[in-house]
């Protein structure tokens, strides 16, 4: 059961003696106090105690953490993530999932979050700044405020779009999409296994979803095998799909493979950049690399571009972008414009020099840089690619570069990009540059990861 609610300087008061009564005590005096906690927040989801079963009965001491000084001072800055390497003194071994209270080096309250004993990621913060009770009614209040930042982002003419967004809206390694009346709930760590069932009855009572589909990152899919029948693309609620199901994003219809496919079925953080690409479309010939199911494409056939072509190593990717033209050939735009698809490796054909050229280009490569080993290497080929895209544009033409490397910041991936134009010898105008999307917020540096650049040359 969860505790019931303590005056806040009362709580302050309670933690703060014990960790430094814990500090001072050694041996059995020691072992005993750790047996008899302040009970802070320790069952955030009233049904916890029937997921440990017969542990449920007996006194668990709370889950007691004291990190190093870089550790604290990343946490007061709302840092979402507390590292494996940070942490100086636990009380116990941590449970997949429980709730860890953070203290500083003078026992004073700094945060509560999940524990993952297997990760370099031990606990990801939910709360930081004075101590709170997480139980059912904070975790609706949360999911409340998350769903009130979208209001008034979207209108009718757009039903796909991210509801929750990770560690930036308050639910650490946890995103939720939504594609017209089926929703996708993705999971980027083990921590909320143990817990899905209320998360999944928190959606339910706010969204009322008429499907729910779980998607699970790989690393953590060997761990949703332990925790019971868990496994990607699982149907939450709802009856499962017959193939990709199609929603709206600007009065555009599109496929999402929400069971199967990239990400939770498509990239919706793309959204503003392929409106900005509508805008300059008109009257151009236009080259999508990378370019996925074609969302960049529709947009600009819809903005009165002359041609588009799709470029993508993928066939399934290049057959998603058909059937996604095939859907909108009520907009008149799309039915006029020549449709072409290139099966081919972006990079290689780019830098063959190819025999056409065009007059807008879009460059928006998968991730070049998964971890920080890789960060240097991705500017390099950034540069590279960005040099083989101005050499195929047309005088006036416009280069749209994008990056979704969390590993390399925007002002070293634009810094590539505008060398790569300075080095072409043409002359160019930088139009705009471009970060996240409103339903997409990045609060934190590590979160920081999609950035575009647009520029005339």
């Amino acid at each position: 059961m969860s505790p019931p609610a303590h005056d806040v300087a009362d709580r302050t008061g309670i933690l703060h003696s014990h960790f430094a009564r814990h500090r001072r005590e050694t041996g059995a005096t020691r072992l005993k106090r750790q047996t008899e906690p302040p009970n802070y927040g320790l069952t955030p989801f009233p049904n916890l105690a029937q997921a440990v079963g017969k542990m449920a009965t007996v006194s668990i001491p709370q889950l007691r953490l004291r990190v190093n000084a870089t550790a604290e001072t990343l946490i007061r800055s709302r840092h979402p993530w507390l590292f494996a390497n940070s942490i100086r003194e636990e009380n116990r071994s941590g449970r997949l999932g429980e709730l860890a209270v953070i203290f500083d080096r003078n026992d004073r309250f700094l945060a509560i979050g999940l524990f993952d004993p297997e990760s370099p990621i031990r606990v990801r913060v939910l709360h930081t700044g004075k101590p709170a009770t997480i139980d059912s009614a904070w975790w609706q209040a949360r999911l409340k405020q998350t769903l009130a930042r979208r209001e008034g982002l979207f209108d009718t003419q757009t039903n796909g779009y991210r509801c929750i967004h990770g560690e930036s809206d308050g639910w650490p390694g946890l995103v939720l999409d939504r594609y017209d009346t089926t929703f996708v709930l993705k999971l980027y760590t083990a921590a909320w296994l143990p817990r899905l069932d209320e998360v999944v009855g928190s959606i339910r009572a706010a969204l009322h979803p008429q499907r729910l589909v779980l998607r699970l990152s790989r690393n953590i899919q060997s761990s949703a095998k332990e925790q019971g029948p868990r496994h990607d693309g699982q149907l939450l609620l709802g009856e499962k799909p017959h193939g990709p199901l199609t929603f709206l994003e600007s009065g555009l219809r599109f496929e999402a493979d929400v069971l199967r496919g990239q990400k939770t079925g498509f990239f919706l953080d793309q959204r503003e950049n392929r409106r900005c690409v509508e805008s300059l479309a008109r009257g151009r010939n236009v080259l999508n690399a990378f370019s996925f199911s074609g969302g960049f494409s529709l947009y600009a056939a819809r903005g009165g571009a002359r041609s588009v072509t799709d470029l993508d190593i993928s066939e399934h990717a290049l057959a998603g972008a058909r059937r996604n033209f095939a859907l909108n050939q009520a907009a008149p735009g799309v039915a006029v414009c020549h449709h072409d698809c290139v099966r081919a490796d972006a990079f290689e054909w780019l830098a063959a020099k190819p025999v056409r050229k065009f007059d807008l280009i879009v460059l928006d490569p998968p991730s070049l840089a998964k971890r920080e080993a890789e960060r240097a290497g991705a500017i390099q080929a950034y540069g590279r690619l960005a040099a083989n895209g101005i050499r195929a544009l047309q005088p006036g033409g416009v280069l749209v570069a994008a990056s979704c490397s969390a590993h390399v910041s925007a002002m070293e991936f634009f810094g590539a990009v505008r060398s790569a134009a300075r080095r072409s010898g043409q002359s160019f105008a930088e139009l705009e540059t471009t970060g996240h999307p409103p339903d997409h917020p990045a609060t934190f540096a590590e979160g920081q990861y999609l950035k575009c650049i647009y520029l005339r040359c």
